[in-house]
This record gives structure tokens, sequence and C-alpha cells, in this order.
């Protein structure tokens, strides 16, 4: 699956770097309050709570403030602002694209805020759909290949219908349709193997490849993106590798 995997990478060699920041109990705040929303405040019979509370917890982030988050999504929090979230497309410049997911509290703040990064980068908020459909949204589950059969995981994967096991750098990742993401969840608890990270996202159907300074170019405003506080999560057809993540750090 083109694109799933670079995603997978970026996000890892970011984590460190986005612990240190303040922000990142706010994303996490908000995705608990979210599927906390959508699915109820049960962790045990909503499988995005629960992962979603997990890696609150990997984070080190109190428990009082994922009681809080909780609460948040079920109404119980009469005093939180209500959450909105809002998926945006955008031109990042040289053919590439993105789907930019929001959570905000204020909708007219998020969209000029976006704008205003994606001018400065050469890129532009694009119009409902004309990105979207260059996009599949997946299953996408992570975990640890050390002390893990991937045998045992591509079984566990395949029972619950997924598309695609792929095993590099010490992870192994599993691939399937957006319908799939509980069957392959409760799939893997009961091949007991522990999940590292998972979540629906958005798959690019094919990649854009410029040469290396336009790809560091275009991986920083989709960083500029990233350490906006309403945005949750960037996803793009940009082409790119590990030397180009560490030119960014440098």
């Amino acid at each position: 699956m083109s694109g799933h995997s670079h995603w997978s990478t970026i996000k890892r060699k970011k984590g460190a770097a986005d612990a240190k920041k303040g922000a990142v109990f706010t994303r996490l705040a908000r995705e608990i309050a979210l599927a906390a929303r959508q699915g109820g405040g049960d962790p045990s019979m909503n499988v995005s709570l629960e992962l979603a509370i997990d890696r609150a917890k990997a984070s080190n982030m109190p428990k009082d403030s994922i009681e809080r988050a909780i609460k948040r999504g079920t109404g119980e929090d009469k005093d939180a602002a209500e959450l909105e979230e809002i998926t945006y497309e955008g031109y990042l410049g040289r053919g590439t694209s993105a789907i930019i997911e929001c959570v905000t509290e204020n909708r007219n703040r998020t969209v000029a805020d976006l704008r205003h990064i994606l001018s400065k980068g050469g890129g532009d908020l694009a119009s409902n759909g004309s990105v979207m459909w260059q996009f599949d949204r997946k299953a996408i589950y992570t975990i640890k290949s050390d002390g893990n059969n991937f045998d045992k995981a591509f079984e566990a994967a395949l029972e619950a219908g997924a598309d695609d096991v792929t095993e590099e750098d010490g992870y192994i990742e599993i691939v399937g349709a957006s319908d799939t993401f509980k069957a392959i969840h409760d799939s893997l608890a009961d091949a007991k193997l522990p999940i590292e990270d998972a979540g629906l996202r958005m798959i690019p159907n094919q990649e854009v490849e410029l040469n290396f300074d336009e790809t560091v170019s275009i991986l920083k405003l989709i960083n500029n993106l990233e350490d906006n506080d309403d945005v949750q999560n960037v996803y793009s057809n940009l082409k790119f590798g590990e030397e180009h993540i560490e030119a960014l750090e440098n």
C-alpha cells in the first residue's frame, strides 16, 4: 500500500520531538474526547477510545486529564467548549496535496490559520472534493516485531480481512479497509499481540516524487501545519524517505 509506511515512519521520528511540546496533551485530550463522543465513554465497548487512552498513558498524560477528556466527549463536562471535527483539503505546491484533519472550538480561527500557513509555504486551501478523491481511508495497525512472530501477526490479520502485512525497521504493519478496523483489533488481541499504534488513516493512491530540496521544503510546510494546535493529522501524497526527515530536523 503506497504511502502508509512513510506516514508511520515520520510519525515515529517526530514522536520524541512532539512529546516535548505542551500541545501533545491537547491533541491527545481532543482525540479522547472525540472517541468518547462518537462511541461512548466506556473503553471496553469503544475500540477507538481504548486506543486513544493507551496513547495518552504512553505519553504520561495524567489520569485526571484523561478522565476530563472523556467527560468532555460524553457531555458530562458542561463547562467545556464544544469541539468540532473538520477536514480540510489543501494544495502544498509542486503537484502535492494534503488532507488536514482538525479539531477546533473556533472554525473561523482554524481556517484563517490554515490559509496563512499554506500561503506562506507556497500552498493554498482546496475546495471540497478536489483532493479527497486522491486518497483512501484505511485501517492501519502497527506492532513491534521484537518478540512477535510475523507469521502469527499475518495469520491474525488475514483472519480479520486485512489487505496487507509488512515488516520493516522492527515494526509489523497491518493495513485493511476501514470497515475491518475493529475486526483487526479483536484478532490481534485474541493472538495476544500488543498494539503499538492504530487508527484510520488517509492513504494516497499515488505518491508524487520531487527532488531533494523540494521534498524537504514540502515536508517543512507539512510540519508547520502539524504544529498548529487545531490540527490533529496531516496526510499528503508526497513521497519521502528518512534522509528527508533527517534534513528537515537539521
